[in-house]
C-alpha cells in the first residue's frame, strides 16, 4: 500500500475554460501534466454557495448546469505541482486534497 493524493474538484456543467467545458479542460492539463487519472461525474442533484443554496436536479425536461465533480488521483509531488492551475482555472467552485492509500495500481500496457 503507498499514499498518494486525491484531488476532487466540484464545479458545475456551465463552468467554462478558455471556451470548452471546465471539466473538460482540467482532465485534459491533467493528462497533459502526466498525472495518474483523471475521472468526471456527472451528479444528478446537488446544490453549492456559489448558486446561493439553489437545488439543481436532473429531469426529463431539464439538464442544464448539474452539478459535475473531478477526481484526480497521483503522487503527492504530483498532485501539487498541478494545484496552482486548479487554483488558476476554478474561479467558482470548490476543490479539496485528501490522502488516499492506493492498494492497487497497476498502468496499463502501452499499445504498439
Amino acid at each position: 500500500m503507498s499514499a498518494w493524493e486525491q484531488l476532487t474538484i466540484y464545479i458545475t456543467e456551465s463552468d467554462r475554460w478558455q471556451g470548452k467545458p471546465l471539466y473538460s479542460a482540467l482532465v485534459e492539463a491533467a493528462r497533459q501534466q502526466r498525472l495518474a487519472g483523471a475521472t468526471v461525474n456527472r451528479g444528478v442533484e446537488g446544490y453549492g454557495v456559489s448558486q446561493h443554496h439553489q437545488i439543481h436536479t436532473a429531469s426529463i425536461m431539464e439538464l442544464a448546469n448539474l452539478p459535475i465533480v473531478v477526481t484526480i488521483v497521483d503522487r503527492p509531488e504530483a498532485i501539487a505541482q498541478f494545484l496552482p492551475l486548479v487554483k488558476e482555472m476554478v474561479t467558482q467552485g470548490l476543490a479539496i486534497q485528501e490522502t488516499v492509500n492506493v492498494v492497487h495500481h497497476e498502468p496499463a500496457e502501452k499499445s504498439r
